[in-house]
C-alpha cells in the first residue's frame, strides 16, 4: 500500500538564499523559549523550528520536499511523525524529534520503551523505511548514580547507540538507521553542549541509506540527483 502526503500537509522546500537561516542553535533556542520563557514545555509546537531544521539539512543534501507531521500507516495504528519524506508516493524517511527536559530519572527508561514501540510500529509495516531519531537531552538536572550506571544522559546515550545503525539484510525491528542526542543547559539559557558535527553526520546517515535502497535516486556520484 502507497502513503501519499495529506491534503492539509505542505512540503516544506528551501531556496539557496534561505538555506543557511536555520541552524541547530536557534532551533534549541526556539525550544528554550518556549519551555523556559512561555512555560509550554508540552506544547505540540516546541520542536516546530526544530523539524523545519531536519527539513532544511536533508534538502541541502538532496532530499528536498520533506514533509511536517504526516500520517503514516503503521502495523498496529496510524502515527504521525515529525518529519517524513515521500518518494512516488512513499514515504522512505521518516524522523522522530523527542525532547527530555525534566524529570529525567523517571522518563529516560520510559523513552526507551517508547523509541522501540514507535519504530516496531512502522518498520513492521514498512520495513525498508529509513527511521531517524533525534533527541534533545536536558543535563540541567543530570547527575551520576551508581544504581543505573553513570548519569542519565550517559545511560540513555549508550541505549540509543545500541539501538542505532539498522542496515539490511537484518532489519532488526525495533532499532533505527541513526540517531542524534543533543545534549543541553538550560540552567542559565539555550546552551548547546553537543558540537553540530555528530548531527551533521546523522542527517548524512539518513540520506545515504535512502539512497542505498532507492537506487534511481542517486546520481553517477552516488549523491542525490
Amino acid at each position: 500500500m502507497t502513503v501519499s502526503h495529506p491534503s492539509n500537509t505542505m512540503p516544506l522546500t528551501f531556496g539557496v538564499d534561505s538555506v543557511a537561516e536555520l541552524t541547530l542553535f536557534k532551533a534549541i533556542d526556539d525550544l528554550f523559549r518556549k519551555a523556559r520563557t512561555e512555560a509550554k514545555a508540552t506544547s505540540t509546537k516546541r520542536l516546530e523550528i526544530l523539524a523545519q531544521y531536519c527539513v532544511q539539512e536533508l534538502a541541502t543534501r538532496g532530499l528536498a520536499g520533506a514533509v511536517l507531521e504526516p500520517k503514516i500507516p503503521g502495523f498496529a495504528r496510524e502515527k504521525a511523525w515529525d518529519v517524513a519524506w515521500f518518494h512516488r508516493d512513499k514515504v522512505r524517511l521518516a524522523i522522530s524529534l523527542k525532547s527530555l527536559l525534566t524529570n529525567l530519572g523517571g522518563t529516560v527508561p520510559n523513552r526507551i520503551d517508547d523509541l522501540m514501540g514507535e519504530v516496531a510500529n512502522i518498520q513492521m509495516y514498512s520495513p525498508e523505511v529509513v527511521i531517524g531519531y533525534f533527541m534533545v537531552f536536558n543535563v540541567q538536572e543530570d547527575h551520576p548514580g551508581t544504581r543505573h550506571g553513570g548519569s542519565w544522559a550517559e545511560v540513555f546515550g549508550k541505549r540509543l547507540e545500541a539501538l542505532s545503525g539498522r542496515r539490511p539484510p537484518h532489519w532488526t525491528v525495533g532499532t533505527v538507521e541513526a540517531s542524534a542526542l543533543v545534549l543541553v543547559d538550560f540552567s542559565d539559557g539555550p546552551l548547546v553542549l553537543t558540537p553540530e558535527t555528530p548531527v551533521s553526520a546523522f542527517f548524512d546517515t539518513l540520506v545515504e541509506q535512502v539512497l542505498r535502497r532507492n537506487p534511481d535516486l542517486a546520481g553517477p556520484d552516488g549523491k542525490a540527483r
